[in-house]
C-alpha cells in the first residue's frame, strides 16, 4: 500500500521549525535567526530521509526507475493528502524564513521549493522501488499543494483559502489491519476512509468588506470516501464493500485571524491552524443528503 505516510514522516519532523515561525516579515534581514534556520533546515532534511529509507525502503527490493499510475486507486484520497502535506510544509517553511528577515518573494519562492522538494525525494525513492513507482499523479498534487500556498501569499499576503485536514475512527481498520492500520496511530495515517479534506474559506478576507460575518468565520469544503477496504475499487467490491465518494459542507474557525499580544497563543494559533475545527456538517453523497450534528 502506498500511502501518504511517508510524507507525513517528512512533515512532522519539518513541524519542529513552527515554533520559531511568524507570520509576518522581520523589518529586516537577521542573520543570527538564518544561519540556524537554514542549518536546521538542512540537517532535518538529510536525517528525516536518510531515516525513511532505512525505515521504509531498505527492506524493499529496488530496480530501475519506472513510473506506477495509481490514479484510480482509494478514490483519490492518497492525492489529497499530498496536496495537504505540500502546501503545510511550505507553508512553514515560507513563514520561518520571513522570520528570519529574508525578502518576501525570495522567502515565498524558497519555502514553496522546499515543500516541493521534500515531496519530490520521496517520489524518486517510489520510482526506484519495486514495491511502488514514481507518480505522476502524485506529484501533480505535490506541486498544486506548493503552489496554492505560493499563489495566495503572492497575491494577497496572507491565506484566505486553507487547506485543512480531520479524522475520526472508522470500523474499516479492524476489517483490513494491515492495510488501513492496527493502531490509532497507524489508522490516522493509513485509514482513508477515517480521514477528510478541506478546504476553509475565509469569508470577510475574501469579499474584503466590513459586515456582520466574524474575521476568523470560514465556511469549509471537505472531501472524504468510505467503504475502502483495498485500494482498487473493484478489489473493495469483491470483498463486499462498495467504495463511495462523500462531500461536505460546514464552518471551521480561522485561528490566525484571531487576534492576540500572546506570543504562545500565536505560536499554538499557527500550529493547529491546519486542522479542521469539529463543526455540525452536512454530508452528500450517492445515497443522499446526511447532517452531523458534530462532525469530525
Amino acid at each position: 500500500m502506498k500511502t501518504v505516510l511517508k510524507h507525513f514522516v517528512c512533515f512532522v519532523v519539518f513541524v519542529s521549525l513552527i515554533i520559531s515561525a511568524k507570520a509576518q516579515d522581520s523589518s529586516s534581514f537577521k542573520k543570527e535567526r538564518f544561519i540556524p534556520v537554514v542549518t536546521a533546515a538542512g540537517i532535518t532534511y538529510s536525517a528525516s530521509v536518510y531515516g525513511l529509507y532505512q525505515l521504509w525502503y531498505k527492506d524493499y527490493p529496488s530496480e530501475h526507475f519506472h513510473f506506477f499510475n495509481d490514479n484510480s486507486e482509494w478514490m483519490q484520497m492518497d492525492k489529497c493528502g499530498h496536496f495537504f502535506t505540500a502546501f503545510q510544509i511550505s507553508r512553514i517553511s515560507s513563514d520561518v524564513l520571513l522570520w528570519t528577515g529574508t525578502k518576501r518573494k525570495k522567502a515565498i519562492w524558497f519555502g514553496a521549493a522546499t515543500g516541493l522538494a521534500f515531496q519530490t525525494t520521496i517520489e524518486v525513492f517510489d520510482g526506484f522501488s519495486s514495491e511502488w513507482g514514481f507518480s505522476l499523479g502524485d506529484m501533480a498534487f505535490n506541486t498544486l499543494g506548493c503552489g496554492t500556498l505560493l499563489s495566495q501569499y503572492l497575491a494577497w499576503h496572507e491565506l484566505r483559502i486553507i487547506p485543512k485536514f480531520s479524522f475520526h475512527h472508522t470500523a474499516y481498520a479492524d476489517v483490513s489491519p494491515s492495510l488501513l492500520g492496527d493502531t490509532p496511530g497507524q489508522q490516522l495515517l493509513k485509514d482513508y476512509n477515517g480521514q477528510t479534506y478541506w478546504m476553509s474559506f475565509n469569508v470577510r478576507k475574501l469579499v474584503q468588506k466590513d459586515f456582520f460575518w466574524p474575521e476568523w468565520l470560514c465556511v469549509s469544503a471537505g472531501y472524504g470516501a468510505n467503504g475502502m477496504v483495498r485500494g482498487n475499487m473493484s478489489e473493495s467490491n469483491a470483498a463486499g464493500y462498495y467504495p463511495y465518494r462523500q462531500f461536505y459542507l460546514s464552518l471551521d474557525i480561522d485561528f490566525q485571524s484571531i487576534h492576540t499580544r500572546s506570543k504562545l497563543l500565536r505560536t499554538i494559533f499557527y500550529t493547529v491552524n491546519m486542522l479542521k475545527v469539529p463543526m455540525p456538517a452536512l454530508e452528500f453523497n450517492e445515497h443522499g443528503v446526511q447532517a452531523h450534528g458534530i462532525y469530525f
